[in-house]
């Protein structure tokens, strides 16, 4: 099966990334920063839905910022990636710890194969990565149960985005490596709601997602213009 998720470009990028990527002060440090604001805002969701912690697949997880830190959380987690120096970081960071997270080299169009279902997914900061977002969101989509929550989070493409997450963050304040975003293949919330219809899927919840400059951090906010984060159910 010719897996929509991969891109050996981008797997290879990543994979150079991977000693560095649990810095805080590293080229992953926006992550860093935005992490905690957005598990929370998914956290919250996942318990308004299920009441109590859930099986989570958390496709494009790189080394484990978002899996572990929905682990500590009491989720079930098991963290999917294509990128296997990034997994290895991702377990030796995990290791010891005891918690309900398991991780896995692989692209999504496997599992899908395997018919395996979960009630929630996460692909947070991938679809801008992925060779074809819509043949991503339909596998995604097959391999969510029903009634199932999907959470994408995401670049929108203006020319605000293009200002501060390429102009800014690469290549100013060099907060992330030159070439890591391409903004032609970031989607506007408009296209993302639409390849989510397409592929059965439907956008019941939106964020921004902010730098704080004041208490640090970021925060969710209305403004869509840059980083945002979106909920379909199946």
């Amino acid at each position: 099966m010719h897996a929509q998720s991969v891109d050996a470009a981008e797997i290879a990028r990543f994979n150079a990334l991977a000693a560095e990527w649990w810095d805080p002060r590293g080229p992953m440090r926006p992550l860093h920063q935005m992490n905690p604001a957005r598990i929370a805002w998914i956290d919250t969701r996942l318990r308004r839905r299920f009441a109590t912690p859930t099986r989570v697949l958390d496709i494009g997880c790189g080394a484990g910022l978002a899996a572990e830190a929905l682990a500590r959380l009491g989720h079930d987690v098991l963290g999917l990636d294509a990128a296997p120096d990034a997994l290895e970081a991702a377990r030796a960071h995990a290791e010891g710890q005891h918690l309900p997270l398991a991780y896995r080299q692989a692209a999504a169009e496997e599992l899908l194969a395997e018919g395996a279902r979960f009630p929630a997914i996460t692909a947070l900061e991938v679809i801008e990565h992925v060779p074809d977002p819509a043949a991503f969101l339909r596998t995604l989509a097959g391999l969510l149960e029903p009634g199932g929550l999907l959470f994408v989070s995401t670049l929108n493409r203006t020319r605000r985005s293009w200002l501060t997450a390429i102009l800014g963050a690469e290549y100013v304040l060099r907060l992330l490596p030159t070439g890591t975003h391409d903004w032609n293949r970031f989607l506007t919330p408009a296209e993302l709601d639409a390849a989510l219809r397409q592929a059965g899927l439907r956008t019941t919840d939106i964020t921004g997602l902010a730098p704080d400059p004041l208490r640090g951090g970021w925060h969710p906010t209305r403004r869509l213009a840059v980083n945002y984060l979106a909920m379909a159910t199946a």
